[in-house]
């Protein structure tokens, strides 16, 4: 069963959902999304975790999906605040976290500066170098949402970019995806500010996380907007990381609901080993 529900947060709440027992002998799962995506898009409706007796739990970020913005600027600080206060909402104090790109950024920030609450960590595609990325691709993303709506973002995501054989169906997930947030004023918010911000200084600072970690790099044929060099600098960096990369010739794993969900619960395994 899912347990819905709505954390309050510096003038806005944060919708997310509660599934699985409600304890179990390893620690709850917490799913982080990327931006402009929401709550079900970091394993796809897949409930192989919640099959297997895990507890996962996960929220749209501030100003994504059925959750308000409420502030006047966001960063990944403001983010991973938001990551504890939804645990502690949940009376959860240790957990495995995962998430994708901007939900990568956001465990990363939260594990470096509360090490104890995470118990293990699924590092999907980030994209953050060290450095800020094209950030005038995303302001006319945000300009292109704003003026245009659904139809004026897709015109501005430079689809062109990616593999023809790939092109319709990321159109089709942007399309859906868009279509799931309550606010898309919020939505012009997060993509003029978030991209802005760093979830933290230098790749060199990951060496500084002591805790079960697996990365997944997507093929820049898929994805270039995540590059793989990326994730594999991150799994180098991270003691004792581990690092999942796509098959030749097959879709993405982070595209693979079922397939992230299998890279969670082989963590979860190693986590409860010790």
């Amino acid at each position: 069963m899912a347990e819905r529900f709505l954390v309050p947060v510096d003038g806005a709440e944060l919708a997310g959902e509660d599934t699985g027992p409600g304890a179990g002998a390893t620690p709850p799962v917490v799913l982080l999304h990327g931006l402009t995506a929401t709550r079900r898009y970091v394993v796809m409706g897949s409930r192989l975790l919640e099959r297997e007796g895990h507890r996962v739990i996960s929220y749209d970020a501030r100003g994504h999906g059925e959750s308000g913005w409420g502030v006047e600027r966001c960063d990944y600080t403001l983010l991973a605040d938001d990551l504890a206060r939804v645990m502690d909402a949940r009376g959860v104090e240790r957990a495995v976290l995962a998430g994708a790109s901007m939900g990568a950024h956001t465990l990363l920030n939260f594990a470096l500066n509360q090490p104890d609450r995470a118990a293990g960590l699924v590092v999907i595609t980030p994209a953050y170098d060290g450095r800020l990325g094209d950030l005038e691709r995303w302001a006319r993303l945000a300009a292109g949402l704003r003026a245009g709506g659904i139809d004026g973002f897709v015109e501005a995501y430079n689809l062109a970019a990616v593999d023809p054989q790939l092109r319709d169906t990321v159109e089709k997930v942007i399309r859906q995806r868009m279509a799931k947030h309550r606010d898309l004023g919020a939505m012009v918010s997060a993509l003029e500010q978030i991209p802005s911000s760093r979830p933290f200084g230098a790749l060199d600072d990951l060496a500084g996380l002591n805790v079960a970690c697996t990365v997944i790099a997507s093929s820049d044929r898929a994805d270039p907007e995540h590059p793989q060099q990326v994730g594999e600098s991150y799994a180098a960096r991270i003691p004792g990381a581990q690092l999942r990369l796509d098959e030749p010739g097959k879709s993405p794993v982070a595209w693979q609901g079922s397939q992230v969900a299998r890279v969670i619960a082989e963590l979860l395994a190693r986590v409860s080993a010790g």
